[in-house]
This record gives C-alpha cells, sequence and structure tokens, in this order.
C-alpha cells in the first residue's frame, strides 16, 4: 500500500515534476529576410553571416542552460546582432531619407504578457534595452523619438551620436535607393527588395517555461516622416504567450502591421489547436503572401517546437531546439545541422 507524501515530500515531488517539465530550453534567431541570393554571396559573406548567428545562437542556449531568464537572454543575444554591421539593427542600421538612423525594438514577456517597445529612436545604443526598461521601469508600452531618448537616459542606459550607426555599405544603398526615387519623380516611397526590410529578432523558451521574444531594427532605406514599422509594434512584429508560442518578424513592416501577423499565429495555435510550423506557415506563405505582403518569421510554442517560415529567397536564421540540435540557414536549404547537446 502507498504511503502519502506528507507536506514536504509532496513540495519535492512537485518541484522535480516542475523541473522535468521545464528542463529543456530552446532558442530562435533571425537577422531579416529579403531577396538573399546565393549567387550574389560570396564564399567570405556566407561564412561571416553565418559565424554571427553561430556566435549569438550559442551564446543564447548556454546563458538558458545556465538558468539565465528568457528575457535577460532575449536582450544579450539581441545586443550580439544590433553590435555587427552585418545586420539592419544598431550599428549597420539603414539611413533614414534624410541621411540618419531611426531605430525600433520591442521586447514581450508570455507569462505575464508584459511588453515595452521603443520607436525612432536616434541616440540609443542598444534599442532592445531601452524597450526592456519600458517593460520594466515604465507605466507604459511603447516610448517614441526624444521622450524614449529621456527615459533611457534617466534609466542610466548608454547613449551614443547618431552617427554611431553609420556604415558605407548602408550609406551607398542610400543613395541608390534616393536617386531611383528622384528618377521616378518620388518624395517617399518606392523601395524595392531589401530596402524594405531588415531586422534582427529572438523568440527563447527558457528553463521556468516561459517565452519571451523580442525584435530590433533600423527600419526602412530612405524612410521619411517619422516612418514606424512592424517591429517595436506588439503584434504586428514581435508577440509572446506561454499558453501558445513566441514570434518575432522580419520582412515589409506595412503588411505585418496590417495583418497583426505574430499574434495571428499564436492566436491560431491557441485557439485552433494547430502546430506552430503550420500556424507560421499559412500566415507567412498564405495570408501574408496574398495580400503582396514579404518576408518570415520565427516562432516557438510551449513544447519547444520551433517553425522558421519565409515567403522571399531567404531569411538569415538559426536555431536550437530542445533536444540540442543546431541548425543554421540563410537561402531555403539549411546550411549546417550540428548537435550541441555536449555543451
Amino acid at each position: 500500500m502507498l504511503k502519502p507524501l506528507g507536506r514536504l515530500g509532496l513540495t519535492l515531488a512537485l518541484c522535480t515534476f516542475t523541473a522535468s517539465v521545464f528542463a529543456d530550453v530552446a532558442i530562435v534567431v533571425h537577422g531579416g529576410a529579403g531577396t538573399i541570393l546565393k549567387k550574389e554571396m560570396t564564399a567570405e559573406k556566407e561564412a561571416r553571416y553565418v559565424a554571427k548567428l553561430k556566435e549569438a545562437i550559442t551564446s543564447g542556449h548556454a546563458a538558458l542552460k545556465a538558468g539565465k531568464s528568457g528575457e535577460d537572454v532575449v536582450v544579450s543575444t539581441i545586443q550580439i546582432l544590433e553590435a555587427s554591421p552585418l545586420f539592419n539593427a544598431g550599428v549597420g542600421a539603414v539611413y533614414t531619407f534624410d541621411e540618419e538612423h531611426e531605430l525600433d525594438a520591442s521586447i514581450m514577456h508570455g507569462a505575464t504578457r508584459k511588453a515595452g517597445a521603443v520607436a525612432g529612436v536616434k541616440t540609443i545604443k542598444s534599442p532592445i534595452a531601452a524597450a526592456q526598461a519600458v517593460m520594466n521601469q515604465s507605466a507604459h508600452v511603447m516610448l517614441s523619438g526624444q521622450g524614449a531618448e529621456t527615459f533611457a537616459k534617466e534609466q542610466g542606459l548608454e547613449m551614443v551620436d547618431n552617427s554611431y550607426f553609420d556604415t558605407a555599405h548602408r550609406l551607398e544603398a542610400l543613395k541608390k535607393a534616393k536617386a531611383r526615387m528622384k528618377a521616378a519623380g518620388q518624395t517617399s516611397g518606392g523601395q524595392k527588395g531589401a530596402e524594405k526590410m531588415g531586422t534582427v529578432g529572438v523568440v527563447v523558451m527558457d528553463s521556468q517555461g516561459n517565452i519571451v521574444a523580442g525584435t530590433s531594427t533600423g527600419g526602412m532605406t530612405a524612410k521619411r516622416y517619422g516612418r514606424i514599422g512592424d517591429s517595436p509594434v506588439i503584434g504586428a512584429g514581435t508577440f509572446a504567450d506561454n499558453d501558445s508560442c513566441g514570434v518575432s518578424a522580419t520582412g515589409h513592416g506595412e503588411f505585418f502591421i496590417r495583418y497583426n501577423v505574430a499574434a495571428d499565429i499564436c492566436a491560431r495555435v491557441r485557439y485552433h489547436g494547430v502546430s506552430v510550423t503550420r500556424a507560421a506557415d499559412t500566415v507567412i506563405n498564405d495570408v501574408l503572401k496574398e495580400a503582396g505582403g514579404t518576408g518570415g518569421v520565427i516562432a516557438i510554442d510551449r513544447q519547444g517546437h520551433i517553425a522558421m517560415p519565409f515567403n522571399t529567397p531567404g531569411m538569415y536564421r538559426a536555431s536550437i531546439d530542445a533536444e540540442g540540435t543546431l541548425n543554421i540557414g540563410i537561402y531555403k536549404d539549411m546550411l549546417e545541422t550540428t548537435s550541441v547537446v555536449s555543451e
């Protein structure tokens, strides 16, 4: 006959059960989607992207395995990408029409539904850190422009001159876009291909079973009038809910806003009972594509399943699932699949 556990025994049993349920972690990263063609990529440039994606994903995974909170891991992993000139976020952000940088970022915690975002900031070194501060240290969800920068200073975040984000290849891209716009008699709009998109994002499931998602971007090349895309918009570019999934998006932001892409994917998982793979694929390759929207998403559900669909020629991406399998890709097919279980 089984003996009752008693209060201490029951507590230990529950702790053991909880640990076994949430022992696994998962992480997925993206560095933007767009017209990324292998025939136009040098071997050296491809290797640089792969190396930076691997650095970000393995750093984040190691932190998760060490028991760090999903929130902090999302921020630290995105900061690796913000500091790289390879991606359209932080250093390497695209230029506005007026030859400066306006950056956006957001983060959401799936356990509490708390979220924070900044939009159109120019002097905050790490926009994702500012978004986290808004989530945790303010009564608001989104702050913009000068107000967001004043708040960031009050929080002790590092501030920089706008020129900190300058890169020669982004300036050249701006000049080409403006020359084409001038020839077409346009004062705004008319961006093509990669000029319309470019973002970095991270979604994790941490050791406590919490899902956290974050996104950071420099926006659209040659944007004007304080244009804001989907990246800082909760539900469009970023969403997290422990009862369904977490999503970070990249693409032509106007469409992601109109179709509430990130939240729609999680709603399909929660209310339709479909897999995160099916939900993400349906929204990106059916709903969004039929509307003329281009881009992709990364997503994780509450079991740690990962989805990375996109409807463009390529998307910079990497993932490590709950089994410890590392995948890195740029084009349709993965470039690298290995195991990091030993870590």
